[in-house]
């Protein structure tokens, strides 16, 4: 990669941003009242009551064929990624069928399963699930 004057200069600038940041920060968390602690125990408890609801298409499908598990999440970021988990055995297994929530809190995730029989399904993200759903794989 070549070095230009004006990459120097940008690497320079972003540098110094950087450290002037890190320097407020620890300037405003020194000064940091008791009232600032009281905001994040609000802020762990939001998150403690996130909810994520989900729902099939379809109850029934054939090997590999598409359908949509929609829902709504509530304490969960714009851009969180919901994953979907499959009950095998006595362990849940991560899919690879992932989709960030919506600003809304919405989400819509095309799934295609294989096993046949009878799949026991829900949506995660971090410690929050959804309640267990069933999809039939004829």
């Amino acid at each position: 990669m070549i070095v230009t004057k004006r990459h120097s200069l940008r690497i320079a600038v972003v540098s110094a941003i950087a450290a002037a940041s890190v320097a407020l920060a620890g300037t405003a968390a020194m000064a940091a009242t008791p009232a600032t602690a009281s905001t994040s125990v609000a802020q762990k408890s939001l998150a403690a009551k996130a909810t994520i609801s989900a729902k099939p298409s379809v109850g029934s499908v054939k090997a590999w064929q598409l359908f949509r598990v929609t829902g709504t999440t509530t304490g969960l970021k714009a851009g969180t990624k919901v994953t979907l988990q499959q009950r095998q055995g006595s362990k849940w297994v991560m899919l690879p069928a992932s989709v960030p929530v919506a600003r809304n809190g919405a989400y819509s995730l095309g799934v295609k399963l294989g096993l046949k029989g009878k799949n026991s399904l829900r949506i995660v993200s971090g410690n929050t699930a959804s309640p267990v759903f069933n999809a039939t794989v004829r």
